[in-house]
């Protein structure tokens, strides 16, 4: 594998892990301008069936990557482990060398000593020992230098003995150690054909993977396509049913006025905003139901719509992106959006789009978590401030006060 194959594994798995987030969150850039209400059924059973077949084959085939990917990660520590035993066992070898040579350089030197003695002796024909024998005053003192003439050559018989027998034993460990070494080889050897293996098994994964994923981008398209033409659907009859509405009213009465003010929840306190707009804002949160599970941005743009400011798509992390500009708490204010480009507290979807919530006042911050909550914002910042940190500004950089 090159040295860079773990990190592009790495990216090819956090990339599946971001289209099953995609998945699960559905094309916000098509659907976040739609009418706030379940669109589920509004899309054909045949799509739906497909792409929940389509989402099962993409998480099975993503499931098996991932053993894969497992599996590869262990062997690959494994074999760091062998070569590192290598290592080791080489450098004993290369120790054990060293004290072989050593001893052969003293066992040399130990018999060039000896040849020297024996061919001095012999060239001045023996007289030094001789000599030695000679100059003894008595019997006593012959006996006592013969003996420590045999005992000068016993010493060195003996000396270049134990060489030997170290030697002897030197070469035996190296032989052992170069037979570990062959064994290491050997082991590395099949530990490298296994991840050639599995890198070739994972590239047809990876393969039928990428497969899935454009059939389920398709389905998706295709879902999303279905469920556009009913809200369009939807939306011309409801403009088509306030028509009439109204020119029934204009029928039936002369001069009148319709009351004013946002629509919410009974019994839901009113902020205290700083202008028509941002009063619009604060009802809509109060009075626009959530569009589902991870659709925070979603609920965003309706609301904003819902109260007439305007429409603006894209997920949370594009809303950071775009118009979230400041964490100075003095700047504040009613009507802003509140979000963060990536937070740990929610998985994947957390991960890759963040959150997105208003801010109505009061300390409050309301978002959509699946059902509408409101928290206030230190525990918003301390949820969803964890990765990128949380940020505030006005959506679509239009002032609302």
């Amino acid at each position: 594998m090159s040295p860079n194959s773990d990190s592009i594994l790495s990216q090819e798995l956090s990339r599946r892990t971001a289209l099953k987030a995609l998945f699960g969150a559905a094309s916000a850039a098509v659907l976040f301008g739609l009418p706030a209400r379940a669109h589920a059924a509004e899309t054909s059973k045949e799509t739906t069936d497909k792409l929940n077949a389509a989402q099962a084959q993409l998480d099975e085939v993503q499931a098996q990557l991932d053993s894969i990917a497992n599996e590869y990660a262990a062997l690959a520590n494994k074999n760091a482990q062998t070569l590192n035993d290598i290592e080791n066992v080489q450098g004993k070898i290369d120790d054990t060398q060293a004290q072989i040579d050593e001893k052969k350089a003293e066992l040399k030197k130990k018999r060039n000593d000896l040849s020297d003695r024996v061919a001095a002796s012999y060239k001045s024909g023996g007289t030094n020992i001789l000599s030695l024998l000679l100059a003894s005053g008595s019997f006593e003192e012959l006996v006592a230098n013969a003996h420590y003439v045999e005992k000068i050559n016993k010493s060195d018989r003996d000396a270049i003995e134990d060489i030997q027998t170290i030697q002897e034993e030197l070469d035996a460990q190296k032989t052992e150690l170069e037979s570990q070494k062959a064994d290491l080889e050997k082991l590395k050897d099949q530990q490298t054909a296994q991840m050639q293996d599995m890198q070739a098994k994972q590239q047809e994964v990876q393969t039928v993977l990428n497969g899935l994923s454009d059939d389920v981008k398709e389905l998706m398209a295709q879902r999303d396509s279905e469920i556009l033409a009913a809200a369009q659907a939807e939306e011309a009859a409801r403009k088509a049913a306030a028509a009439a509405a109204a020119a029934n009213k204009n029928n039936s009465y002369s001069g009148g006025s319709s009351s004013g003010g946002g629509s919410y929840a009974p019994g839901t306190p009113q902020q205290n905003a700083g202008s028509g707009k941002q009063q619009a804002v604060v009802n809509a949160c109060y009075s626009t139901p959530s569009p589902g599970q991870n659709w925070c941005a979603a609920w965003v743009t309706n609301v904003f719509r819902n109260a007439g400011v305007g429409y603006f798509g894209g997920n949370a992390c594009d809303m950071f992106n775009a118009w979230c500009y400041s964490s100075d708490r003095s700047a504040l204010q009613v009507g802003m959006i509140v979000a963060d480009s990536s937070h740990s507290g929610t998985g994947a979807p957390g991960l890759i789009y963040g959150h997105v919530g208003i801010y109505v006042g009061g300390g409050i911050v309301m978002s959509n978590e699946g059902a509408i909550t409101s928290k206030p914002l230190d525990s918003f910042i301390s949820f969803y401030g964890t990765g990128s940190g949380v940020r505030w500004g006005w959506l679509g950089g239009i002032a609302l006060s």
